[in-house]
């Protein structure tokens, strides 16, 4: 009201106001209105909006831009003003030129900044957020990447730009910043080879942050940075951090301990004398096996020698016994596994529905036979169609059920993981990873779900497709999300050598988690499965 009651009293003094005044105070006046428009969208209106969607993307997005963005319509505004004014009003066309040329070179340098912040925090945030949803590895190695790179680049064209508006000839720099280009190529060629290399490395991703590999001196490291020259590397047994030119890595043959699961293949080898019953010394290295929590093997079996294991971290003020710890978590695996059994089957029967009925195409009905096999998978997990604002279903799009608190996979999966946290031997950060882990797997698991939802009910192109895709996530299921048998991970006794004097036994079986404790949870899982061995054995001695 009062900027109406200010246009309003300077409506009526215009008449006493010569022309060029009057064209100097309308041009003037319209930026300043532009800017509180601009001002007034942003912190008015888009600021709540944003705010009641509670996107993260978006407020990062509102709060880099709303500064940099009403700045630059403000300087446009004011440019396009001045070039009204300079014919009629600014009678100095040098200064009119200068001060056109000032306003065009602050709004490449606040554009130039605005550009630089969106790469740096809303794309990288984005390409993160992203990743944690999918499969992906950016936020690993191409996150840093274009962290480095993408602003330097703009700040370097910003600069550019600047100075040609200030009228400065770029010609000579120009050629001397190619011929800079060169030497620094061909002095720095051994850097330059690292940092393609580093892209080599993102492209084929063999490994990702938090791998744990076997380099070629059978010295186990965890990736720790991926960097545009080198590669950090923690070195588990020293306890100390290496740093690999990306050249060199590449080149190098890698194990990758981690994929395409984190369980890991252990090796016990004992002697025993001649003369020992061989039958029961095998009987007992196998049940001293299944017999710790942290080894793989059948569940029921485990649990039937679990409280045979002595050796374990015994209950205090902190924590509960591993043993009891153990049993909780087997329990947990078993239902989940059972889940994991039937929700298999559901899909071998809707892969095998799918292969009789697109046959020629899907029409309606058989669309809706493979949607009602599909359903029954989509409940066994625990999810629902998403419902809108109105009420109406959204028949597209599927979320978690609120209601569904015990037997779906979801949900069983999440107390599966949790009953983790009781494990006695577990760090602080280990609980961290392990919660983070699990919401990862979950929301890639909701993603294909989805995927493979919407494209059951509009087939189009998908039609003789179909069944494969479903393949692909009953995979993924097995291989990445969580494999509800893994007979070839069952322990091995095997009779490797046999002489006058001794017998040789090779147990190998598998351990959880490799990348628990600090990387340490395999050395001590073999050493109390080795010394509960020995115990046993001089027993039965």
């Amino acid at each position: 009201m009062i900027f109406f009651n200010f246009s309003y009293k300077w409506f009526y003094l215009l008449p006493f106001i010569s022309s060029n005044q009057t064209l100097l105070i309308i041009q003037i006046s319209i930026p300043i209105v532009i800017s509180l428009l601009t001002y007034g969208t942003f912190f008015y209106i888009l600021s709540p909006l944003f705010k009641r969607r509670d996107n993260s993307i978006s407020l990062l997005l509102l709060e880099v831009s709303q500064t940099p963005v009403v700045t630059v319509i403000t300087l446009i505004s004011l440019y396009f003003s001045f070039q009204q004014l300079s014919n009629s009003v600014i009678n100095n066309l040098i200064i009119g030129d200068w001060i056109e040329r000032a306003l065009i070179a602050a709004i490449i340098i606040i554009s130039t900044y605005w550009l630089a912040q969106l790469f740096t925090q809303v794309l990288v945030h984005y390409l993160r957020d992203y990743a944690r949803q999918t499969e992906a590895v950016w936020d690993n190695v191409l996150v840093p990447i274009l962290e480095r790179l993408l602003p330097a680049s703009i700040y370097i064209l910003g600069l550019f730009l600047f100075l040609e508006i200030l009228g400065i000839d770029l010609t000579g720099i120009w050629v001397a910043f190619g011929g800079l280009t060169f030497v620094l190529g061909f002095a720095l060629r051994d850097i330059l080879a690292n940092f393609f290399s580093g892209l080599v490395l993102l492209i084929d991703t063999p490994f990702q942050f938090g791998d744990v590999i076997e380099i070629p001196d059978k010295s186990l490291a965890v990736i720790k940075n991926i960097g545009l020259r080198v590669t950090k590397l923690y070195l588990i047994e020293s306890d100390s951090e290496i740093y690999i030119p990306n050249a060199s890595l590449v080149s190098k043959d890698i194990i990758n301990l981690s994929r395409p699961t984190p369980h890991v293949a252990k090796i016990i080898e004992i002697d025993l004398k001649v003369g020992i019953d061989q039958d029961s010394a095998t009987k007992i290295l196998k049940e001293t096996v299944l017999g710790h929590p942290d080894t793989l093997g059948n569940i029921e079996e485990k649990l039937k020698h679990l409280e045979n294991f002595q050796g374990l971290k015994e209950a205090d003020t902190e924590s509960i016994a591993k043993t009891e710890a153990g049993k909780i978590r087997l329990l947990a695996e078993q239902k989940l596994n059972n889940q994991l059994k039937l929700i298999e089957r559901k899909f071998k029967y809707l892969i095998r529905a799918i292969q009789i009925l697109e046959k020629g195409g899907l029409n309606e009905s058989q669309i809706k036979i493979v949607q009602k096999n599909y359903q029954e998978i989509i409940d066994l997990i625990g999810l629902k169609a998403a419902i809108n604002e109105q009420g109406e279903i959204k028949l597209s799009t599927l979320e978690e059920k609120s209601d569904d608190l015990e037997e779906s996979l979801i949900s069983l999966f999440r107390k599966w993981y949790k009953s983790w946290l009781q494990d006695p031997d577990l760090r602080i950060e280990d609980e961290r990873n392990l919660e983070e882990e699990c919401t990862t797997k979950i929301t890639i698991l909701k993603n294909k779900i989805n995927r493979l939802f919407q494209r059951i009910a509009k087939p189009g192109s998908y039609q003789t497709r179909l069944d494969d895709y479903a393949l692909k996530v009953m995979e993924w299921l097995q291989n990445e999300f969580k494999a509800s048998t893994t007979l070839w991970k069952q322990p091995t006794i095997r009779l490797s050598n046999l002489n006058s004097e001794t017998i040789h036994f090779t147990i190998k079986f598998y351990i959880d988690h490799i990348k628990l404790e600090h990387w340490e949870r395999s050395d001590r899982v073999t050493s109390e499965v080795r010394q509960e061995m020995l115990r046993r054995l001089s027993v039965n001695d």
